[in-house]
């Protein structure tokens, strides 16, 4: 090859990456603007992350604004649970006895289920009770046996996820309204937790396998991240909802991981916090904005 053609040809390969990394360019301010005008609809704030587990591409919208978590910060205890079952501190099938005083009155199916108490539930069924179902009662009697909030709080601290604050529980939350706010993570932030939690080396194949399996199970806010997805879509998340104040509702969140059709991954976190629309609306548009990511990440 000649010296002409060999600049020739290193020219041609500087173009294109030029020209491809204009394009990804214009394709994240296409979606960021998307996002954006999707978000007006909420009427309240809206805080977004995305990142591609594989590939690593990221993009946010509002990604470090401080959000109230509500039932999302089921998924924190249910890691710090299957860290302490990996450290030997508790197994999957010990069984925890619950009396009437552990079943407030709140959203459970287990106080449906169990109403006077006087019964031993095994930790692996509290935890598909609280993530999957996401159930109040079966959280705080895993907070009880983890020994509280902080302990949540200072695990997550401990391997670098630090903007994220655990500090009250589902019965505490529903005290006062104000409450609930002292739980909160950034979206940037709760991406970065579910990319950890993706790792096969963060926790043991078994607690692994079981996070993922009752995420997966999820039936909570099927018309959130789930929504607009093509039927058959596998969604690992974990939803969040607050109930409403004077028109106003403090959270509709969902978190997870979406497996696109070539089966790589997308985390996704999407936040709607003091919203002044009704519920359809609220979930209309963390649907539509995980559509819009879905649909980006497919056509790279």
């Amino acid at each position: 090859m000649s010296y002409w053609q060999m600049q020739k040809l290193v020219g041609l390969i500087i173009f294109s990456i030029f020209t491809s990394s204009t394009v990804f360019a214009q394709s994240d301010s296409l979606l960021r603007a998307q996002i954006k005008e999707i978000a007006k609809d909420a009427k309240g704030a809206v805080g977004f992350a995305m990142l591609g587990i594989e590939n690593r591409d990221t993009l946010s919208y509002n990604g470090q604004l401080h959000l109230p978590m509500q039932s999302v910060m089921k998924f924190p205890i249910a890691i710090t649970v299957l860290h302490q079952v990996d450290e030997g501190m508790l197994t999957l099938d010990q069984l925890i006895p619950i009396d009437k005083s552990d079943l407030p009155e709140t959203y459970s199916p287990l106080r449906d289920k169990f109403p006077e108490g006087n019964v031993s539930i095994a930790i692996r069924e509290l935890l598909s009770y609280m993530v999957s179902l996401s159930d109040n009662d079966a959280c705080d009697i895993l907070l009880k046996t983890l020994g509280g909030t902080a302990v949540v709080d200072a695990y997550m601290h401990s391997f670098g996820i630090k903007q994220i604050a655990i500090k009250a529980s589902e019965f505490q939350m529903a005290q006062a309204w104000d409450v609930q706010f002292t739980n909160w993570t950034m979206p940037k932030e709760m991406i970065r937790l579910l990319d950890i939690a993706t790792k096969p080396n963060f926790l043991s194949k078994t607690s692994h396998d079981y996070l993922w399996k009752i995420m997966e199970a999820t039936i909570t806010g099927p018309n959130q991240i789930k929504g607009l997805l093509p039927a058959g879509t596998i969604v690992a998340h974990k939803t969040g909802r607050s109930g409403t104040n004077d028109g106003i509702a403090a959270a509709t969140n969902d978190v997870g991981i979406i497996t696109l059709p070539n089966g790589k991954h997308l985390a996704v976190a999407v936040f709607v916090t003091n919203s002044a629309v009704d519920l359809p609306a609220r979930e209309s548009v963390i649907a539509r904005i995980a559509k819009a990511a879905y649909d980006y990440e497919i056509a790279k």
